[in-house]
């Protein structure tokens, strides 16, 4: 364990040269910007962050533990990418074969030569779904029929391959059933078996009951609360990442809203229902995994290390290095109004937003969660909270990811 124990509020550890990720982690809990979080990196394989604090849940007072965990929503993308990447390197899946090859249905609809790169990089015009749905149907096995078919049936709202749009529901939907036909097996169970499990990691897709009681409350802002917060955004800042969203999602049939509602929760509580046992238990593939923060940096150990870790190899260095690079790249990403690309199901974010190095990947979560891996430096970073942000980008994540890039022990090795 690292030996210099946590400042101020925050409990854990950090190794020397890291102070500076420590004092802002702290400095997020005595602000109370935080209810409870937890924050974790990774250097060539050691763990030399491991800070935590504040509350798991607010109306208990129960405290967040090292083990405590919480929904990681879309960080949950980055996790199914890896599921896929594992496949291709055992010469199961083709990045460039048509998603029909292996799924004869997804030819419905004119989508019969859309690859599966064109598919995980939001670039094939399957943002929303035309066929209403509820989230409850997406995780009941008698309702799968009805998914699929919404699924198979549904046209690309653009000639795929020409532009980007986040599909911040579909990409999951669709990546499930791509991999359960490939692979015949849930990708939650999959992903345990061969990666959480052997790395150490408490990631899980799909949440058994053994894990309940390390479980944090989520708070997101409530309806009200995230429009008014918008709306003054969008009032003082006119050209802000958010104002845009907002501008854009304005029309009933925008793609930016259809991307966001459908399907439609029909649990109580709004986004709160990704409170509830039922949608923890479900494999929901862009949004119900749980972790802590150590859990998600553990995930992407092997991708920060040429596909190896602690002796045993996990993929070969040339089926991933793709990503360093961008399979695709946006400067107004149809959907998240800003510049933006993927690499086969990672997220590849503008320099100096998660880092400034060009061939680190990952994936964030709304609200402000975030798996990353930097592999020129062999840097692996998780950041998991209760409190989530209304913003695309949440500040206190990415006061976290430049104040880890102002670290002496990064800083002057760059």
């Amino acid at each position: 364990m690292p030996s210099n124990p946590a400042p101020g509020r925050a409990r854990g550890s950090y190794a020397d040269g890291f102070e500076p990720l420590a004092r802002v982690f702290a400095d997020h809990l005595e602000t109370r910007r935080e209810i409870g979080a937890s924050c974790a990196v990774f250097r060539r394989g050691e763990l030399v962050v491991d800070l935590w604090g504040g509350l798991a849940d607010a109306e208990s007072a129960r405290p967040w533990e090292a083990r405590t965990r919480v929904c990681v929503f879309s960080v949950t993308k980055g996790l199914a990418a890896m599921a896929l990447h594992l496949l291709a390197d055992r010469g199961r899946l083709e990045w460039d074969a048509p998603v029909a090859t292996y799924w004869p249905g997804f030819a419905r609809a004119s989508k019969a030569s859309m690859t599966v790169r064109t598919l995980l990089g939001h670039r094939g015009g399957l943002a929303y779904l035309d066929q209403k749905l509820a989230l409850s149907a997406t995780f009941d096995p008698a309702r799968r029929p009805e998914v699929l078919e919404a699924l198979e049936t549904q046209r690309p709202a653009w000639e795929p391959g020409r532009d980007q749009g986040y599909h911040a529901i579909t990409y999951g939907m669709y990546a499930k059933e791509l991999f359960e036909r490939v692979a015949g097996e849930p990708m939650g169970a999959f992903l345990r078996r061969e990666l959480f499990e052997p790395l150490g990691s408490d990631a899980r897709l799909g949440t058994g009951p053994e894990c309940d009681a390390d479980v944090a409350t989520l708070y997101p802002p409530s309806t009200g609360a995230r429009i008014a917060k918008t709306l003054v955004t969008t009032l003082l800042d006119p050209r802000s990442n958010e104002a845009r969203v907002t501008r854009a999602s304005l029309a009933k049939d925008s793609i930016g809203r259809r991307a966001f509602l459908n399907p439609h929760i029909d649990l109580p509580h709004g986004m709160a229902a990704y409170n509830d046992v039922a949608v923890r238990r479900a494999e929901l593939p862009w949004a119900s995994a749980t972790a802590s923060a150590q859990g998600v940096a553990r995930a992407y150990l092997p991708f920060a290390s040429r596909g190896e870790h602690a002796g045993r190899r996990y993929l070969r260095e040339q089926s991933f290095t793709h990503a360093y690079g961008r399979d695709g790249w946006s400067e107004r990403d149809l959907v998240l109004q800003k510049p933006l690309g993927w690499s086969c199901g990672f997220l590849k974010e503008e320099r100096h937003v998660f880092s400034p190095v060009a061939e680190s990947f990952g994936h964030a979560g709304m609200g402000g969660a975030l798996g990353w891996c930097d592999p020129v430096h062999e840097l692996t970073f998780g950041y998991v909270m209760n409190r989530m942000d209304f913003r695309v980008r949440s500040p206190r994540a990415l006061a976290l990811c430049h104040a880890l890039y102002d670290c002496p022990a990064i800083r002057d090795r760059r």
